[in-house]
């Protein structure tokens, strides 16, 4: 298990055991997340007047190689960018790495607008960090930056996960506030062992979902909000989940292709007996053609052997005339 408070690293995530494997970033499962987050708001996280109109991709100039990339990047309906941020632990070292967030995104809106968009820094803690335990204003004399801070610890983890399994179980239709509640739900847990246990328990109760299509973006959901905790099985779990819809389309595209060979071979045999059956026709008329050509040319012979039996009897006839 990971040391509460430790950054993760950026090459890869760690298994149960403590073994280090790579996983595919997080910025792929959200591209296809990304259209159920726009024009929903953070309420979620009490942060209703945060209202997205569109994901960004989080991959930024300049990166340095041991430098984390942010966790989202949004376009808001007010035109701001947010940058956001998700913290199990408080330290003021994280405003440095704000500030590099702030002047890299600004670099590339500069470069992509020509021009400075307004910008937010959200931070959203998890259950480990309580309201009055930060410090929400950079102050660096001429300039200052004031982050939006959202506290989970204010969440009921038992109500959360007790209210979405009764709808589950009753089969009652899950709106995207509920999706959302359980995407989060693992971050209102303190400590890493235990969102990793609540990770578990939200992607078995997103299998219970009935709708496939809220269920799949709701498993896309906790591997996105929880990429920070969750263990390598659990996100092997929800990609092998994610994948299983694929088969079906793969089912799909080769009884077509298996439909498209087989007209393509039935075209080519019926081609192939037309050529035979032609070829046939040909062989036969000359065969036709060899049997009659052989039968003129024994008639012909026997012609020949007839005259030749008739020259021999006038010899052996005129022969006898003179003996």
């Amino acid at each position: 298990m990971g040391t509460e408070g430790q950054q993760p690293s950026n090459r890869g995530k760690k298994s149960r055991d403590g073994t280090e494997i790579s996983y595919q970033n997080k910025d792929i499962t959200m591209k296809h997340f990304a259209d159920r987050l726009k024009g929903k708001t953070l309420s979620v996280v009490g942060l209703k007047d945060i209202e997205i109109e569109e994901v960004l991709p989080t991959n930024l100039p300049i990166i340095e190689a041991n430098e984390l990339r942010l966790d989202n990047l949004f376009k808001l309906t007010t035109g701001e960018y947010a940058i956001v941020d998700y913290e199990s632990v408080y330290s003021e070292d994280n405003k440095v790495k704000y500030i590099g967030y702030i002047a890299r995104v600004s670099q590339r809106l500069y470069n992509e607008y020509g021009e400075f968009k307004p910008l937010k820094i959200i931070v959203i803690y998890t259950a480990d960090i309580s309201l009055g335990m930060t410090d929400s204003m950079i102050d660096m004399g001429d300039i200052s930056v004031r982050i939006t801070e959202a506290f989970l610890t204010g969440l009921d983890s038992k109500d959360i996960r007790d209210r979405l399994t009764a709808k589950i179980k009753s089969g009652e239709s899950f709106t995207d506030e509920d999706m959302m509640s359980l995407a989060i739900y693992p971050l209102t847990y303190r400590g890493n062992e235990a969102k990793q246990n609540a990770v578990t328990e939200a992607i078995d109760l997103a299998e219970g979902i009935a709708d496939e299509k809220m269920m799949l973006d709701t498993m896309m959901g906790i591997l996105t909000f929880s990429d920070k905790v969750i263990v390598e099985e659990d996100a092997r779990r929800i990609r092998r989940r994610l994948s299983m819809t694929k088969v079906e389309r793969i089912i799909e595209e080769e009884k077509d292709q298996a439909v498209k060979t087989a007209i393509a071979e039935k075209e080519q045999a019926v081609k192939t007996a037309e050529e035979d059956r032609a070829k046939a026709e040909e062989d036969r008329a000359k065969a036709e053609e060899d049997r009659v050509k052989a039968e003129e040319d024994r008639a012909k012979a026997e012609n020949r052997a007839n005259l030749a039996e008739m020259e021999l009897a006038r010899y052996k006839a005129a022969f006898g005339e003179l003996t």
